[in-house]
């Protein structure tokens, strides 16, 4: 992941230099964020705090590569952990110490609930009113909530594992197409994250932050955020409250965006923008084959 960007661009390279800089001082492996991310092994990749500031890390060296491009975003938005990607591209919050406040993100998100004890599912062909009302009635005092609001027909839940059992089903009763559980170390976006927010909002308040040079929309509310404290502040409630993708592409679409750069690794926020905004134009860019299409994209 990233070994093609770090071998063709100093760019990128330096932004994996930087990286395994602030990862080394948040923990004590013995082997550094790039070898993770180029070599893996995968089981070491897949612990939440270390996937977490490896897709930071990749997206970011992909965004550079594109800067020194010319290419110039006029707005930045990121899903989830992708909203740090993009106030690292926006300048409000400073590559390394992004690098390590998403390592602590991941430590403490998986720490806020027992392995097992929650879990997520992807509930298709149906509506969030509709899934809403399935996890209300299925939430028998548990926690059990919309954590994901991807695009239409596609809804994520998380919870107390029973408790997103019971919605699924519920879910299916009401019309749904079908309940997909998901392999995940924890349930997101869920009040079950209230722990995990409540650890990390006093860290990430005290990280010397700046305006954001361009406007970043933000997963909890879909509003531009302008201000450092706005933008720090979306990050800290976004633990534990839904994205709402659908709702921030809309925001793009209304702010007259035509063109969708997805960095880092991964296609699957193009399919989803698609959906919710056919007509626009989607290029991503993880390897340097990507290059051309982008620029292309971006000149017309």
């Amino acid at each position: 992941m990233g070994r093609e960007l770090a071998d063709a661009y100093p760019a990128a390279r330096r932004a994996f230099e930087e990286a395994d800089a602030a990862f080394g001082r948040e923990g004590n492996e013995s082997r550094r964020l790039s070898e993770l991310c180029f070599h893996g092994p995968e089981d070491q990749l897949t612990l939440t705090e270390i996937t977490q500031p490896a897709l930071l890390t990749v997206s970011t060296a992909a965004c550079r590569v594109l800067v020194e491009q010319g290419i110039q975003p006029s707005f930045v938005a990121g899903h989830s952990l992708g909203e740090y990607s993009a106030n690292v591209a926006a300048g409000t919050l400073d590559f390394s110490d992004a690098v390590a406040t998403v390592r602590r993100r991941g430590r403490y998100m998986q720490e806020a609930v027992p392995v097992g004890a929650g879990a997520m599912a992807a509930i298709l062909g149906s509506d969030v009113d509709t899934v809403t009302r399935a996890c209300e009635e299925a939430a028998a005092g548990e926690v059990v909530s919309p954590a994901n609001i991807n695009g239409p027909g596609q809804v994520v839940i998380a919870g107390a594992a029973a408790a997103v059992q019971r919605a699924c089903e519920r879910a299916k009763a009401l019309g749904a197409k079908r309940a997909v559980p998901l392999s995940v170390s924890a349930p997101f976006h869920c009040a079950l994250m209230k722990p995990a927010e409540d650890r990390l909002g006093p860290e990430l308040r005290a990280l010397p932050v700046r305006d954001p040079r361009i406007p970043v929309i933000a997963n909890v509310d879909a509003e531009p955020k302008r201000d450092a404290s706005s933008a720090v502040e979306a990050l800290v409630r976004q633990v534990s409250a839904p994205v709402r993708w659908e709702a921030v592409v809309r925001r793009l679409a209304s702010e007259g965006v035509t063109t969708y750069v997805e960095v880092g690794p991964g296609t699957v926020l193009s399919g989803l923008v698609k959906k919710i905004h056919p007509d626009s134009r989607i290029v991503s860019f993880g390897s340097p084959a990507d290059l051309a299409a982008v620029v292309a994209a971006c000149s017309t």
